[in-house]
């Protein structure tokens, strides 16, 4: 099996191709932006004539959701997957939870199958389990990848050195500390994040959990306030802006 991650553009979120010997399917799908480049990248992957059995959504927020039409019209109307808790706000398109409005941008309406945390996708030799992990967003998925012991996720992890928000519309803090906690039990030995390059080696995700993780209970012990240095996020960022900036070992080369 095969898991190759597609560089987030802009405001995109990581796109990452999964393929097996028995089917390939994406996670995540980047904003309507780039949904034409989208295609063309994916199809340079799988072969201009293979086709995707599915499309897994992290979550219903734009930078994730919002090419997943596109997309699924492009390769015959592949089913798209999210938690239960994100499809009315796909299928009415709604720009406001999804986080649309803030990219001055619609939320193109989307039929979408139900994905429940442990379900299983079987690839032939290899597969991908949907683990639930709330907190940026009630419907927040993150998806196991076993045989390379690598967990997939949105939002809830933005890149190793920029902590998630949890002020969106569903955002919880708690659930967001008990979703990287429930991570950090698997023990990977990857994480590919929001955005930038995959975090690699368990030592090193280990540590960057924690420190995602001391952050977030800090601000617990704050009634939820983040340190008052540390500046209001942009409108469009699904993260916090550390100050003085967190060390990034991962670089983005494209």
């Amino acid at each position: 099996m095969r898991v190759l991650r597609l560089p987030g553009i802009h405001h995109d979120a990581n796109v990452v191709v999964v393929t097996g010997s028995a089917g390939s399917l994406l996670i995540n799908a980047g904003t309507s932006w780039y949904q034409a480049l989208q295609v063309e990248r994916v199809k340079g992957q799988i072969g201009e004539e293979a086709t995707l059995d599915r499309i897994l959504l992290s979550s219903k927020r734009y930078p994730c959701s919002g090419g997943a039409k596109h997309i699924s019209q492009n390769f015959g109307e592949c089913p798209v997957h999210i938690h239960e808790e994100g499809q009315a706000a796909l299928e009415t398109g709604d720009f406001f939870s999804t986080w649309a409005n803030r990219y001055d941008s619609d939320m193109p309406p989307l039929s979408t199958e139900p994905c429940g945390p442990g379900e299983i996708f079987a690839l032939g030799d290899g597969e991908v389990e949907a683990i639930h992990l709330p907190g940026c967003s009630p419907d927040e998925m993150g998806f196991w990848v076993k045989e390379q012991s690598m967990m997939i996720v949105g939002c809830i992890l933005p890149r190793a050195d920029r902590p998630a928000r949890w002020d969106l519309p569903g955002g919880c803090l708690p659930d967001l500390i008990e979703s990287l906690e429930r991570i950090q039990q698997r023990k990977p030995s990857a994480i590919v994040p929001m955005q930038g390059p995959a975090i690699k080696g368990k030592n090193h995700v280990h540590d960057v959990l924690e420190q995602h993780l001391k952050f977030l209970r800090d601000c617990l012990t704050r009634d939820g306030a983040p340190p008052k240095s540390w500046g209001r996020p942009a409108p469009t960022a699904m993260w916090y802006t550390s100050h003085p900036p967190w060390p990034l070992q991962e670089k983005e080369s494209i």
